[in-house]
């Protein structure tokens, strides 16, 4: 398990980004917080400001980082799929010039839907509504990016389907690349928890490429349940 990394985070203002960042940095690592205003978001994170858009002005900041690991946690909205493309690809890029891990926060939309088979969660009209579809289906063509992409060490992060602020609890369950429910149909995680899974990811390695995670306990589900 390392303990001692370098990690650089893209999108460190985010609500991914920025408890990530704190994860980070409570577990002792050396944190680079890389935003487009370049704002420092935790204790002892270095705050580098970088437009994720300038893949020239990334790459170099990257390289120059001496990272041991990048986790990308950027978003765009509304729905860019080529800017999110863009972003990866020069992430990857750049983490294989430099020799770094690289960690994907993505979305649940590249997931398989429980129990139908091969059907992704992005086409799956029970899960995502047609006003969220551009978002799912940006997830998706991520991933196919990190999956097409074969000099980078990466693993893709899809959370469950709702991700939202609360309680850090430190537990969740992990699956690989399948939406995970808990017992009541329930799929959610706190973006607290989502951060400890990231930072138990880059420490240890869970062997596959493409996994999620779920809360172990959650007490409300405002997520739409199948045949509702």
């Amino acid at each position: 398990m390392r303990t001692d990394m370098t990690v650089a985070v893209l999108g460190a203002t985010g609500m991914v980004g920025r408890r990530v960042v704190a994860e980070a940095g409570a577990r002792g690592h050396r944190v680079l917080a890389l935003s487009r205003k370049g704002e420092t978001v935790g204790d002892g994170a270095t705050g580098f400001a970088v437009d994720a858009g300038d893949s020239a002005a990334l790459a170099e900041v990257l390289v120059g980082s001496g990272a041991d690991a990048v986790v990308l946690a950027v978003r765009s909205h509304p729905a860019d799929e080529e800017f999110l493309v863009g972003v990866t690809r020069t992430v990857l890029d750049a983490a294989a010039r430099l020799g770094a891990r690289v960690l994907v926060v993505g979305g649940a939309g590249a997931l398989r839907s429980p129990g139908e088979g091969e059907l992704l969660v992005a086409h799956d009209p029970v899960y995502v509504p047609d006003a969220l579809r551009a978002v799912a289906e940006a997830g998706v063509a991520q991933l196919r990016v990190c999956e097409g992409h074969f000099g980078a060490d990466w693993v893709y992060l899809s959370p469950p389907g709702l991700l939202e602020p609360g309680e850090r609890t430190g537990r969740y369950r992990r699956g690989t690349d399948t939406l995970l429910t808990d017992a009541g149909g329930r799929s959610w995680i706190s973006a607290e928890d989502l951060a400890v899974a990231v930072l138990d990811e880059l420490e240890g390695g869970g062997g596959a490429r493409h996994f999620t995670v779920v809360a172990e306990v959650a007490d409300e589900y405002p997520y739409p349940q199948r045949g509702e």
